[in-house]
């Protein structure tokens, strides 16, 4: 999937997921688990990252892939919520094979060993 963060373009492999899946989401996989796309229709979505043992990304998108939030979200979080609607929300797992990509949206002062 090609995202557009900052005038510049990064793919992305994702798995799109069922109704079940975005229940389910990052919730009790191992932190190796692929990257996920939830597709919303109208709600506003708050996540979760309870029964989740590693901290992923969460970036919203627009209908056109323009990222318009980009969030670090941590183990065992109550709520996380964009500032307003979007249809679309990639969860990244920080792990060695999206490190260059999570590098890509946060930077590359972070150090995200520490994460």
């Amino acid at each position: 999937m090609k995202m557009v963060h900052k005038k510049r373009v990064v793919d992305v492999k994702v798995k799109k997921l069922s109704y079940i899946g975005k229940i389910v989401g990052l919730m009790f996989k191992s932190r190796r688990t692929e990257n996920l796309l939830f597709e919303f229709k109208t709600r506003f979505i708050s996540i979760h990252s309870f029964f989740v043992f590693f901290p992923f990304l969460a970036i919203w998108l627009d209908d056109k892939n323009i990222v318009r939030e980009v969030r670090i979200v941590y183990p065992f979080t109550l709520e996380v919520k964009p500032e307003k609607f979007y249809p679309k929300l990639v969860e990244i797992p920080f792990n060695k094979g999206n490190e260059e990509i999570i590098r890509f949206f946060v930077g590359k002062e972070k150090d995200l060993n520490r994460i």
